[in-house]
């Protein structure tokens, strides 16, 4: 029996989510969460070493989802569909604490000039929702290139 498309993206993709709200809340440190942002080498570092932790708990879940299931991917897709949840998520964490700056960059620029500018200055809780729901949506874009198009 064959597992359709639309039921092996869902379970990629809840597999991928799940396992993102353990890495970014469970597995990151605080340091790593402290300094991800910082615009430096250590900064760099601490995002990098965030990114890998989190990297290696998807690729645990979407282990674990074929282990469970019929689902089998493959393992290009699949560390395709990683490396493009690691890569939005390292630039997305690069901007840690820096979601109320005057002069955004990156992710936070996006935000700013696509209208969430007043939202990010008067709410503090915009910040970490504008970055939670940017990982959910490449998370989605993740887990449709690891299941691979076609028929």
């Amino acid at each position: 029996m064959t597992t359709s498309k639309a039921a092996q993206f869902a379970a990629v993709y809840a597999a991928l989510t799940a396992s993102h709200e353990v890495a970014d809340h469970w597995i990151q440190i605080d340091d790593q969460a402290v300094n991800k942002g910082k615009r430096n080498r250590d900064g760099a570092k601490a995002c990098l070493e965030h990114v890998l932790t989190y990297t290696a708990t998807q690729a645990v879940a979407l282990a674990a989802v074929q282990r469970a299931t019929e689902i089998r991917l493959s393992w290009r897709r699949a560390a395709l569909g990683l490396a493009v949840s690691a890569v939005t998520h390292y630039v997305a964490d690069r901007q840690g604490g820096h979601w109320r700056d005057d002069e955004p960059r990156s992710v936070v620029r996006l935000a700013s000039v696509t209208g969430h500018a007043g939202w990010l200055a008067r709410d503090p809780n915009a910040g970490y929702l504008m970055d939670q729901s940017w990982h959910k949506g490449w998370i989605a874009v993740a887990a449709a290139v690891a299941v691979g198009g076609g028929r």
